[in-house]
């Protein structure tokens, strides 16, 4: 199947995907990322399954990544650097889970293959919420190649938009047991107020100790500089045809200050470049540039 990702100049507040269009796209050139990140020198993570989403898409902006992943630092800073983002969170499910939290929730899952991946202790449920469309092309990719989840698995068919929460408590979610949350990229394609009904909502359902871990390479974007790093270093945009600007939103809140209003404590906020300290990475120089403009944050914080 040969697909063509469909963009609109403006997003609304009833849009809908799937993974070959809109904000679903976007989860598709992550994981067309991780691909190319599992076969770098000395990746930080192995997705085996990120190929297999790319493969069954039929992109061939995607599938040209994967057959000619670039060899240079500086050619291909997208896959390295999500490839941190995917530690960092991979690291955050089995920390919860050595803690005993037996529920872990992945908020706009995308084709995330953690429930898959991760070596999660027996009675963990991992709950992924995200448009059914997207979870339904990644169910049928998944099965098609006998793959087999680690945890149970549940799926929550849900717009983020709407009250999702009574569709994940349905799923067998609960409130009076501490959980683990991962809100994954998502934030700049939420409006302000869509934020806030977001970080209220779950917190209503986060039991005393629960966790969550936020992160984002963008929480801010300075496209001119952007544009400019671009001019230097031709293989910093890796994103095809995919207009950021026409899916995302300026951000007007600061999430870790968010989660504080909302009753968490958080920790001390990370970027990019502290994440790669901490796994002994020498960050490219590029990696600099474009966490310069990025500004990326991540976030961790605790009931």
């Amino acid at each position: 199947m040969t697909t063509t990702p469909e963009f609109g100049s403006l997003r609304d507040d009833d849009d809908h995907w799937d993974i070959v269009s809109s904000v679903g796209y976007t989860a598709l050139l992550v994981a067309g990322w991780r691909a190319v990140h599992a076969v770098s020198p000395h990746p930080l993570v192995r997705d085996e399954y990120a190929k297999l989403f790319v493969a069954a898409s039929g992109d061939p902006y995607l599938e040209g990544l994967l057959a000619n992943p670039a060899t240079s630092e500086d050619e291909a800073p997208s896959p390295r650097l999500y490839g941190v983002q995917t530690r960092f969170f991979d690291d955050f499910f089995a920390s919860a889970d050595d803690a005993g939290i037996r529920q872990a929730v992945i908020v706009a899952a995308g084709l995330d293959s953690r429930a898959y991946r991760l070596e999660w202790l027996q009675d963990t449920t991992v709950f992924e919420i995200d448009m059914p469309r997207v979870l339904e092309f990644k169910a049928r990719v998944l099965a098609e190649h006998g793959a087999e989840p680690t945890a149970r698995r549940v799926e929550v068919a849900a717009d983020l938009r709407s009250d999702w929460s009574r569709d994940l408590e349905a799923a067998g979610f609960d409130v009076e047991r501490p959980s683990a949350w991962s809100v994954e990229g998502v934030l700049p394609y939420l409006t302000d107020d869509a934020q806030n009904t977001l970080f209220t909502r779950l917190s209503g359902l986060s039991a005393p100790g629960s966790r969550i871990a936020i992160g984002a390479l963008g929480s801010r974007l300075d496209r001119e500089q952007l544009a400019a790093l671009e001019a230097d270093h031709p293989g910093v945009n890796m994103s095809g045809d995919v207009d950021f600007s026409a899916l995302t939103y300026e951000p007007e809140t600061d999430p870790a200050e968010r989660l504080a209003a909302h009753g968490w404590t958080v920790d001390p906020v990370r970027s990019t470049l502290d994440l790669q300290a901490g796994y002994g990475m020498t960050p490219a120089q590029v990696d600099a540039k474009i966490d310069s403009f990025m500004h990326s944050q991540y976030i961790t914080a605790t009931r």
